[in-house]
């Protein structure tokens, strides 16, 4: 379907945000709505992501899910769009989870490929995100993340070709080819959003539409400037803030990310809470890199 439409109100920096657990391991909904406040009224983000990868959505109850997307979006109080992932191992679980939100005002689903060991066919694939934009209702984001189900750009254009409901693509890897080429193929027809945190400069002078990636949760100022310094085309303060940033993208980029990006929130003085186990918090040698990251970025 040529010509279809790009969906416009997504867009920018949109920092998909960590959920804080408590020492009881319950959502700290208070400060879910806190750090959404900071977030959209004192960073100045173009909108934001709940129970993604950095979220621990593969951690979370579809209850929830749905309490942390009623929070932000209340927070919000429709100032940005707000986008609910979905990380579920089959379609009937992935479609539940969709309909939970149906009814929050979301503006689309992040939704991965399903993420067990075994990879569904080509076929299968269309029909997952075929379904899903259906029986939810929700306009769909695939976030290719997964490395077993990875979808190639040509499969992902044949998707957001096929299926009216998909209208977008976060794109989660450290291949700048694959993003380039997806951006080649689709990016006149659907939301192109980087998630290759070490490289959003490039990402965005290669004309993606934003990034929902985790390092903007951790330095969300930083990263609107650096979107802010490409859009003006103003190269030289984009490099200088990409350096930062990757600085600290070196410094969290670690199995227990979601926990590296709560430490990092806690050094700026946000609540990010605790990470829900198994996942433990970093320590020593770990939180003083970080540490020495922000402080290199001028964030404390």
């Amino acid at each position: 379907m040529r010509g279809k439409p790009v969906e416009s109100d997504i867009y920018g920096i949109v920092p998909p945000m960590v959920t804080p657990f408590t020492d009881a391991d319950t959502v700290n909904l208070a400060a879910v709505a806190e750090d959404a406040t900071y977030l959209v009224e004192e960073a100045n983000v173009h909108g934001l992501a709940v129970c993604g990868s950095t979220g621990e959505g593969h951690a979370i109850t579809t209850d929830e899910t749905r309490a942390i997307t009623a929070t932000v979006v209340e927070a919000v109080k429709d100032r940005v769009p707000v986008i609910t992932g979905i990380i579920a191992n089959s379609t009937k679980a992935s479609v539940e989870r969709g309909k939970a939100v149906a009814d929050l005002g979301v503006a689309a689903l992040q939704v991965t490929p399903v993420h067990y060991l075994f990879r569904p066919s080509d076929e299968a694939m269309v029909d997952h995100f075929r379904r899903l934009a259906e029986e939810t209702g929700l306009p769909v984001m695939i976030y290719n993340v997964v490395p077993w189900s990875y979808l190639s750009p040509a499969l992902l254009e044949r998707i957001i070709d096929e299926v009216d409901g998909v209208i977008g693509v976060k794109q989660s890897a450290g291949d700048m080819k694959l993003l380039a080429d997806l951006l080649v193929r689709a990016s006149d027809r659907a939301r192109i959003m980087s998630a290759v945190d070490a490289l959003l400069y490039p990402s965005f002078a290669l004309g993606a539409h934003g990034a929902i990636a985790a390092v903007l949760t951790a330095a969300p100022t930083l990263c609107v400037d650096v979107w802010e310094a490409v859009e003006q085309g103003d190269h030289t303060r984009a490099r200088a803030t990409h350096e930062k940033l990757l600085a600290i993208w070196n410094a969290i980029e670690a199995d227990n990310l979601p926990a590296n990006v709560k430490f990092a929130m806690s050094l700026q003085g946000r609540d990010g809470g605790k990470p829900r186990p198994p996942m433990p918090e970093p320590e020593g040698e770990r939180r003083g890199v970080i540490e020495a990251a922000l402080a290199g970025g001028e964030l404390l």
